[in-house]
């Protein structure tokens, strides 16, 4: 009953989340079932609005609820018991979750990473940091399934075979971006789900994606944001995290890095600097505690220090020794923020000529590669 309710409740036009939300809070929903045209026209409701009331699109209806009786499938409404607790906790809660795969893995104590979609060398060996020492940790990965450090995180937690949730800004039938459909499998064989408020043959349109940012942050304790620009994606979700009393965590970078503008404004309006895994419990550990083992510093893998090593990844000792002397020298010098082959030269007192063979050496090995500004490691 509460079900098919809220099914035609979702087709209503111009009744957004908010709305919804503010009348379910409001209204007892079986009492709200039983009005009449007159009270839904004194409630501000107009002609069309209240014509798809008593005449919804009923195939729209049948396909949802068919689609929920397909198996690891479901329909979680706000009613019922194993609706997300966090996630319920917001003003503008879904009414209606589309679920496929766990449903129980919404439950988990879980923090979101999200980032651009192109991202640094940099951005990519933190955001494979976070997400290794949150499932360590016990922390379900959330994100969104986009291009970029999304869909990264994803694949970091499935290589892991640990759970991670990717919340969907289209139906799960109209898995987006196509190229995730894999990975979405795999998220799903792993023990996690996918999640979206949108009829399943709902197809991705641009207005979705803020609205599925907020149920990104919603399900989460935080919100990690690895590498954003100004216009990042990404930063709306940092912004309903706010809104929705949760923790936003900000990776630092150095100031030429593009992908660093959204993570620096962050933190210059109040999101916690975060260069290791001990700056997320520190903040939640009010709403999550691990075990003791687990929150102490000695048995965390620490990462190297952001601040001491000026934002470089040095590489492992196993690597170096397979390289001749001028090719070590030329690594001590190349780290994830982009170096021009001029100050290269200068740093390491190697004519250019040289340089030029030597690096063309290293990027046949694998070691290096050449983007805008320079060159920079390769992800180990």
């Amino acid at each position: 009953m509460k079900q098919l309710a809220l099914l035609k409740l979702l087709q209503i036009p111009q009744l957004g989340p908010q709305r919804i939300a503010r009348l379910l809070n409001q209204i007892d929903f079986a009492e709200f079932c039983q009005y009449s045209k007159k009270e839904l026209q004194q409630m501000g409701w107009n002609d069309k609005q209240i014509q798809c009331w008593f005449q919804p699109e009923m195939r729209w209806i049948d396909r949802a609820i068919a689609w929920a009786e397909q198996p690891n499938q479901r329909l979680v409404t706000l009613f019922d018991k194993d609706y997300p607790f966090l996630l319920q906790q917001i003003s503008t809660a879904p009414p209606l979750l589309f679920v496929r795969g766990s449903v129980a893995s919404l439950t988990l104590p879980q923090i979101a990473i999200v980032g651009s979609r192109d991202y640094s060398p940099y951005g990519e060996y933190w955001a494979s940091y976070f997400t290794r020492e949150l499932i360590e940790q016990g922390f379900a990965v959330t994100s969104g399934l986009a291009i970029g450090i999304d869909g990264f995180c994803h694949k970091q937690a499935v290589k892991q075979q640990a759970v991670t949730i990717a919340v969907l800004g289209s139906g799960l039938d109209q898995v987006y971006p196509a190229r995730h459909k894999k990975l979405a499998e795999q998220i799903i064989a792993n023990g996690g789900a996918l999640v979206s408020e949108f009829f399943p043959d709902q197809p991705p349109l641009a207005e979705h994606f803020p609205r599925r940012n907020r149920i990104i942050s919603g399900l989460s304790l935080g919100t990690l944001v690895v590498e954003a620009t100004i216009n990042s994606g990404s930063l709306i979700t940092a912004r309903y995290a706010l809104e929705q009393g949760r923790e936003v965590f900000a990776l630092p970078n150095t100031a030429q890095n593009p992908y660093a503008v959204g993570c620096h404004q962050l933190i210059k309006e109040g999101a916690i600097l975060t260069e290791s895994i001990a700056d997320i419990l520190q903040a939640i550990q009010h709403q999550y505690r691990p075990s003791a083992k687990l929150v102490n510093a000695n048995s965390m893998n620490n990462p190297p220090n952001i601040a001491n090593q000026q934002l470089t990844i040095p590489l492992t000792d196993k690597i170096l020794p397979d390289l001749t002397a001028c090719q070590q020298q030329i690594m001590q010098n190349i780290s994830f923020t982009p170096i021009a082959i001029d100050d290269l030269a200068k740093a390491t007192d190697i004519a250019v000529e040289i340089l030029l063979v030597e690096l063309l050496g290293l990027e046949l090995l694998g070691m290096i590669k050449q983007v805008c500004g320079g060159y920079v490691v390769t992800q180990a």
